[in-house]
């Protein structure tokens, strides 16, 4: 376990007893830090699978972490708690929702759903949405909830008309989702640390973990930070890995101050820091070094590799935006006519505005690309209302989701009859959907609850099918008979792909399960055909990322730094951070590229070279002037000989020993210790005992 180790990684993972602080440079194997570590607390028997939490940022991370535990020790994953931070607050949540007051069917309100929600609260209240924007008004509020401070809190900081508006927000906002019975996404991380008040409850999380790992924890926020606070209180096996040169989402709230503090915040904490990279030539590493020294907060390192120095850093002066696409497309034309994979190369720039011309480049070229992040599946509207029907079978009192669909597809019911509905609702003091007596929303009311009784004995992916043929989403779009509604109709068919595979890689047939799973989906990119593309993206997006080749356009004062950064140093660092991060994403090639002049919001004007440029240290021979589908065969997780009795016993990887309790054609419902689960007839996941 230990042999492919270098001597700090080894020193991180055999110190197992105390508070660490693991400073991992980019590319210097944090991962693989953080994975053998959590095989090596159990290979030693320090600890129980149980009794590990470990915490990262995204999905995406998460099951990484989680594979390559399980290949270094393949017992014990499904105890193991590993989990971004919104899904570990979702569990705690889950487990205590009656102390908090809310009813056991939760469902999760994406950012577009708060937006929603905030804009008919304004509509409400009879603010204009062109002058207060609904958005802006969204976003004060999850600052003000990621800060710790709730809409009663909020009042003593009023200064202005805008703070007197966003109060009676934010005071709506936290009634409307406490009888909705719904979380918004910083309440997975606000409400358990306001059941960590509650003594007992805190004391039950505390014994529960022996271990705590904690993954680039220089993205942490308040919020986070205090929940690791409180968690680890009593606990001094605390082990934190990141690199407050990479912390580059102060915008979201993410404080670098955190790492920088953890020697303060734990006592007697031992420091390690990881400086050997396995990604980049040292070239690379070189410039990098140089342009991140200048920060001050920051801590002492300097990257570096046992690789050859590697091709020269190329910086490039081009006449403009055209000149600058032009010419990123004559190189990728030349690599890709070497042979080389055009899925390594990576063109990263600081704000999306630049992406334009860059596309057009592509494809004037006939260079297949992708731009990433750009918009995402669960994002388009088709898939947001069949998921709001999904929410609103699971639970009648998320109004959010019946305001969605209500009226989609088109059913005549206008806004004077939510109006009476929504005042009906008020004087019953109950959801929009309970409130309904008569009228054309009864015809809606009757075609969910025809959809509710029949959802008991299908599966996830039939109800799907019904949902689409008795709401008349199906017919509608088919009725259109236009290309768009042909795309539309197939992102609907390609979500069955999305259920098929969750229930046939867990086993389980429960929507509240599925719900859970996709509303915590905050990272998914979305895949198309397999054909080698060049991506496209913001440094932000490029977090975690790497390439062979990486191109930099718009290294100049303005984009890089942000003209926004310019007020203020503690910004410029940021940039700074943001820049070191964008050139340790190359392995093998790095191109830096600034024009003499450029469009920017249609006005051409000169340009000025970054700063970090000069920072950077380049020498005079680097200087150059120019004028995939779904694989839904999971047939291999089922066993169709096998025969099931109702009252015999069984055990499932997730939720323990159970008793059958009914038997039908594809599915089995099982009764375990508080909660009844229906399963995939067969699946691997539960077996018989």
């Amino acid at each position: 376990m230990l042999e492919n180790l270098n001597k700090e990684q080894k020193l991180a993972v055999t110190t197992t007893e105390g508070p660490l602080l693991v400073i991992a440079g980019a590319g210097s194997g944090k991962t693989k830090v953080l994975t053998t570590r959590i095989a090596y607390i159990l290979e030693k028997k320090l600890a129980n699978p149980s009794e590990i939490l470990a915490i990262t940022f995204t999905n995406k991370a998460a099951k990484e972490m989680k594979g390559r535990v399980q290949k270094l020790v393949p017992f014990g994953i499904h105890e193991m708690q590993i989990s971004t931070f919104h899904s570990f607050g979702l569990k705690i949540i889950k487990e205590n929702y009656a102390e908090l007051g809310f009813e056991k069917n939760l469902t999760i309100l994406d950012a577009s759903d708060s937006k929603t929600l905030i804009k008919k609260i304004l509509s409400d209240l009879n603010y204009d949405t062109n002058m207060y924007n609904p958005n802006t008004i969204k976003n004060r509020i999850s600052s003000c909830k990621n800060e710790l401070i709730d809409a009663k809190g909020f009042e003593r900081f009023i200064a202005s008309a805008m703070d007197e508006v966003v109060h009676k927000v934010f005071l709506s906002y936290e009634k409307k989702l406490k009888t909705n019975n719904s979380l918004d996404f910083d309440d997975l991380l606000i409400l358990p640390i306001k059941l960590f008040e509650n003594k007992k409850i805190l004391e039950r999380y505390q014994k529960m973990f022996k271990y705590i790992l904690i993954d680039e924890y220089q993205d942490t926020n308040e919020a986070q930070y205090i929940l690791i606070k409180k968690l680890s209180a009593n606990n001094p096996n605390v082990c934190v890995v990141g690199d407050e040169s990479q912390s580059i989402y102060a915008f979201r709230g993410s404080n670098y101050k955190n790492i920088l503090n953890f020697e303060k915040d734990f006592k007697n904490a031992i420091q390690i820091v990881l400086e050997q990279n396995y990604r980049s030539t040292q070239n690379i590493l070189t410039i990098a070094n140089n342009v991140i020294k200048n920060n001050k907060q920051r801590k002492e390192k300097n990257l570096w590799t046992d690789q050859i120095d590697g091709d020269e850093v190329v910086l490039n002066q081009v006449q403009d935006e055209k000149t600058e696409a032009d010419y990123i497309a004559k190189k990728i034309k030349e690599l890709k006519n070497e042979g080389e994979d055009l899925n390594e190369v990576g063109i990263l720039y600081r704000t999306n505005a630049q992406a334009r011309p860059l596309q057009e480049a592509m494809l004037e070229n006939h260079i297949a690309y992708k731009v990433v992040g750009s918009y995402q599946f669960y994002g388009r509207k088709e898939i947001k209302d069949l998921l709001a029907y999904l929410k609103l079978l699971y639970n009648q009192n998320d109004d959010v989701s019946f305001m969605r669909v209500i009226n989609e597809p088109k059913r005549g019911i206008g806004n004077k009859t939510i109006e009476t509905l929504s005042i009906q609702a008020e004087e019953k003091n109950c959801s929009l959907y309970n409130a309904i007596s008569e009228g054309k929303t009864l015809a809606f009311k009757e075609t969910i609850e025809g959809l509710k009784q029949i959802s008991e004995d299908i599966t996830l992916t039939e109800l799907v099918d019904e949902i689409l043929d008795k709401t008349g989403m199906r017919s509608e779009l088919k009725k259109e008979n236009s290309a768009m509604a042909d795309i539309r109709l197939e992102n609907l068919e390609e979500f069955k792909s999305i259920t098929t595979s969750f229930e046939e890689n867990y086993g389980i047939i429960s929507l509240g399960e599925f719900l859970d799973e996709i509303s915590l989906l905050v990272d998914v990119v979305e895949e198309g055909e397999d054909v080698p593309k060049v991506s496209l993206m913001t440094i932000h997006a490029a977090k975690g990322l790497e390439f062979d080749y990486v191109f930099l356009p718009g290294v100049e004062e303005g984009f890089m730094p942000h003209c926004n950064s310019f007020a203020c140093e503690d910004d410029i660092e940021e940039e700074r951070r943001l820049c070191y991060v964008a050139i340790t994403r190359a392995r093998k090639q790095l191109w830096l590229l600034y024009t003499k002049s450029r469009m920017v919001f249609g006005r051409t004007q000169y340009s000025i070279p970054s700063r970090f440029i000069k920072e950077m240290e380049l020498e005079g021979e680097q200087i150059e002037t120019v004028d995939h589908k779904v694989d839904l065969n999971f047939s291999k997780n089922i066993d169709k000989t096998l025969e099931y009795k109702i009252g015999e016993k069984v055990k499932s990887d997730k939720f323990g020993e159970g008793i059958i309790v009914d038997v039908g054609e594809k599915i089995l419902t099982v009764a375990f210790k508080g909660k009844i689960q229906k399963f995939i007839k067969g699946h691997k996941s539960l077996k018989k005992l």
